[in-house]
């Protein structure tokens, strides 16, 4: 699924997307550190997997997801 990027902590690595749909949805760090990133900027597009509502993975929109 992608999403934009609302908000993103560089210190605890966790912050919040939104859906296309327009849902604020928030992930933590183990989501962030499961991907390939260091950083990310408000605004900027990822793909992010969810499970049960909860997303469990992010990346950059150019890159592919975990199957």
């Amino acid at each position: 699924m992608q999403a934009t990027v609302r908000i993103f902590d560089t210190v605890t690595r966790s912050g919040s997307v939104y859906s296309d749909d327009g849902t604020e949805i928030p992930f933590d760090a183990a989501a962030f550190d499961a991907g390939p990133l260091r950083l990310l900027r408000v605004g900027q597009r990822v793909n992010v997997v969810l499970d049960g509502g909860r997303i469990t993975y992010v990346t950059l929109s150019t890159f592919p997801v975990p199957t």
